[in-house]
């Protein structure tokens, strides 16, 4: 049934303009919320492809999966909903059968619930030789009603079942509004586009006048010259860095914000107990800091018992916490003033070394102590297949929002300055864009900065196209707010290289330059030509040279405009009589 909350719809038609015709392309919504709901908000895409996605018809187009019962249920308010009950088995359901064509990309939503307690509940596609394809998970309240938003890329053409699993049998699978949109790639890529139109690029308006306020038409020239990009993009940089002139050009020349692969980790600066040794990270801060290259601090602490210093799991509780606590006194007050960003607690979502010994709290605990000992550093989760793999319910987007939430519930910890840490460490087959623009909706819902933090597409034959299509996928997302991309070196195994040992370019640094490249506004000169002399040009945010060129005269005057995407007018006054550009308001429109 359609839901009567309010909710700021994103959601639109385009109309794109052929030669001869006029065809209507549907936009993508990028609603989501990760709060649990008294009632569903409305049918995405009007249901898509899905029949009967309100169950306003009953239980029409709706068929029993397994050994389950299926019935329509009725709310008090009269909002109608389906409900899979004595089920046998995880994949025990209420299904419908739909076409799908191979190549399109699919996005999958759906409003589910259960009939108590909290239980993970999986959307999944099941093709005529019993393969599933996952679609996206969420967590399931009872009481309340849960978004799960998806999706996928169709590997084939024909039937699919539309199904919904839950590992716990005793529970019942409820779900309304239910919907299976497809779109072309073509399509998808429009997406794209148009957000990057409206997340990464603004509008300034010149008025050029003369002291007496009257409007220079005609010969009045603008430069506009882009030096640094508003968006921060990264490379991850090694130790080798400090001994080649190459590798320093190569890298300082591209990019604004780099982690270090393993220097700052605890089994870099302690490799035996009580002996620190920061020499080689404090190298490579100093060169980083004298490119003017922000810095992400990775990491104070991995959850993963094989990635520890080798003396720490023979430490007692009471040596661990000791000890951990001193690790965060050294490594945080070090490079305090330093760093945009640690990650704190590294895979606390795949792993527990930490909170296994030291408590269910542990990583909120470390969170606590670290804003104490840097108040002024954003302090990420680093969780990878969030948005990589819809398949690992582990890391969805759900349980990272769960797992969030825990650490910011913690005593002290409310207002925390957090950030959602993406690793977008990617297998070498196609990229599931759908799931992925879905995983960042949902968690872009929290209004916490998102960064993806080790971009990372393993060797495949398409290696190169794969990683451009996650970088534009993530570029795209409103809700990113920096990309930091994590090659091989190419001093070791080369799984995904973006240069030669010599550090010439590799057909995926061909890649990074490339969309460096579109991702900038190329120099351009404007005239004022109007009466008013007003000019209006659409810019990627960032910092620019502007020149100003004198009318009849060979003069001219140089100045400097940021242009951001937090304000909500860019308008630079320029008086040329005494030839001074008054830009004292720089605001975004």
């Amino acid at each position: 049934m359609k839901s009567v909350a309010a909710v700021i719809c994103l959601f639109f038609y385009a109309f794109l303009l052929y030669p001869g015709s006029r065809i209507q392309a549907l936009s993508y919504d990028y609603t989501a919320t990760t709060q649990c709901l008294e009632e569903p908000l409305r049918v995405q895409y009007r249901g898509g492809i899905i029949q009967n996605p309100e169950f306003n018809h009953g239980i029409r187009g709706w068929t029993v999966f397994g050994g389950a019962k299926v019935e329509e249920r009725v709310t008090e308010g009269g909002n109608r909903f389906i409900v899979a009950f004595h089920r046998k088995h995880p994949s025990d359901s209420f299904a419908q059968k739909v076409q799908l064509e191979n190549g399109k990309l699919y996005s999958f939503s759906a409003w589910i619930q259960t009939s108590g307690g909290s239980e993970t509940v999986s959307a999944v596609f099941r093709s005529p030789d019993g393969k599933l394809l996952h679609g996206g998970t969420a967590i399931a309240e009872g009481g309340c009603w849960s978004m799960l938003k998806g999706g996928f890329v169709a590997n084939f053409s024909g039937p699919a079942d539309v199904l919904f699993m839950s590992g716990n049998m005793s529970a019942e699978i409820w779900a309304d509004n239910i919907s299976l949109q497809p779109f072309t790639k073509k399509t998808w890529i429009s997406h794209q586009e148009n957000s990057i139109a409206k997340a990464r690029k603004s509008k300034v308006r010149f008025q050029v006048h003369y002291d007496n306020l009257t409007a220079v038409g005609g010969d009045a020239r603008i430069t506009m010259k882009q030096i640094n990009s508003a968006f921060p993009l990264g490379c991850e940089i090694n130790h080798n860095i400090l001994n080649s002139t190459a590798y320093q050009n190569w890298f300082s020349s591209r990019f604004t914000v780099t982690a270090f692969g393993n220097e700052m980790k605890w089994y870099s600066t302690e490799k035996i107990q009580g002996q620190e040794n920061y020499t080689i990270a404090d190298a490579m801060v100093k060169f980083v800091e004298q490119n003017n290259i922000s810095i992400r601090g990775h990491n104070i602490f991995w959850d993963d018992p094989r990635y520890q210093p080798d003396w720490v799991p023979t430490l007692s509780l009471e040596e661990l916490q000791r000890t951990a606590e001193r690790r965060m006194g050294s490594v945080v007050s070090r490079y305090k003033g330093k760093l945009i960003a640690w990650d704190v607690v590294n895979e606390n979502l795949h792993f527990s070394f930490f909170e296994d010994k030291l408590g269910v709290n542990a990583s909120a605990a470390f969170y606590s102590r670290a804003h104490q000992l840097d108040q002024n550093t954003i302090l990420f989760m680093n969780e990878y297949n969030t948005i990589e793999a819809s398949e690992d319910e582990a890391a969805s987007p759900a349980m990272y929002v769960k797992k969030l939430n825990n650490i910011l519930s913690y005593p002290g910890n409310n207002g925390l300055p957090v950030g959602i840490g993406l690793q977008s460490r990617f297998s070498s087959g196609q990229p599931n864009l759908p799931y992925m623009r879905a995983a960042l909706d949902m968690l872009g819902a929290m209004n916490i900065p998102i960064w993806l933090t080790e971009v990372f597409v393993d060797k495949g034959q398409n290696q190169a196209q794969y990683l451009e299509d996650v970088l534009r996928e993530g570029y795209s997302h409103p809700a990113v707010e920096g990309i930091v991309i994590w090659p091989s070196s190419p001093f070791s195994e080369c799984k995904m290289c973006l240069t030669d040992v010599y550090f010439h370019n590799s057909p995926n640094g061909d890649v990074v330059d490339k969309l460096i490249d579109e991702w900038r506004s190329k120099p351009a000169e404007i005239r004022i030509n109007n009466s008013k002399g007003v000019y209006e040009v659409s810019v990627f945010n960032g910092d620019y040279e502007v020149t100003i060129m004198k009318p009849g005269t060979n003069s001219s005057t140089i100045f400097h405009v940021k242009v951001t995407k937090d304000n909500i007018d860019n308008f630079v006054q320029v008086h040329i009589d005494g030839f001074a550009p008054h830009a004292g308001y720089i605001e975004v429109m």
